[in-house]
């Protein structure tokens, strides 16, 4: 790993990925020898935030039109269980586990050798409780979901690490990782895994024709 920032909040506590990101890719080309050592873009296509998702996808084909670099697209809950199974003594499945917010989360489960078993899907805690039951075997659980929900997926016994273990957060050198070692055809073009409609959409369906004040 040449390098690799996480951008917190701004002093006003909001997100910083649509000022601080483009500067965080220029210090990771500078430190992988500049563009002209650089061979591929690799970014997160989510599930995740709405905006979030919108403005790392649109940096990605910014930098791959003008920089003539080809650019692939990892689903965010692949990198996580990536990182989940590069983890030492992690053996036999692990789930991967977003904060969805809404009070729900998404979550996909891999087998040992990292193949997906479970489909990304949008759970409620106790949904995704539930179905964790049903396994044959008790796997390893990481991710924003799965600390803010510890107590409704530990129900059944599954095991997920400290809250301040970094393997809950999602890594760049895993995003890359997968971008890097996959054929073209095995991993995503640029465009979003959402899961769900945006808030947006969501309004625009419950009342089509709103009214002025």
């Amino acid at each position: 790993m040449l390098h690799e920032s996480l951008l917190g909040l701004s002093s006003e506590g909001r997100p910083r990925h649509a000022t601080g990101l483009l500067a965080e890719v220029e210090a990771a080309a500078a430190a992988a020898g500049g563009w002209q050592d650089v061979d591929l873009i690799a970014v997160g296509l989510g599930p995740g935030s709405f905006t979030g998702v919108r403005v790392g996808i649109a940096t990605a084909q910014g930098l791959s039109a003008s920089l003539g670099l080809p650019a692939r697209g990892v689903c965010t809950l692949d990198a996580l269980g990536r990182g989940i199974g590069a983890e030492p003594g992690a053996e036999g499945q692990r789930l991967a586990v977003l904060d969805g917010f809404r009070g729900e989360v998404f979550a996909a489960l891999y087998g040992e050798d990292g193949e997906r078993i479970w489909e990304p899907a949008v759970y409620k805690p106790e949904q995704l409780s539930e179905r964790v039951a049903d396994l044959d075997t008790t796997p390893l659980v990481a991710g924003s979901g799965a600390v803010r929900f510890r107590h409704e997926l530990t129900e059944h016994g599954v095991r997920i690490p400290d809250d301040a273990d970094p393997v809950h957060r999602v890594a760049a050198r895993h995003v890359c990782a997968i971008a890097a070692t996959a054929a073209a055809g095995e991993v995503g073009q640029l465009a979003p895994i959402y899961l769900r409609p945006p808030d947006a959409e969501r309004w625009r369906e419950r009342d089509p024709f709103p009214t002025a004040e």
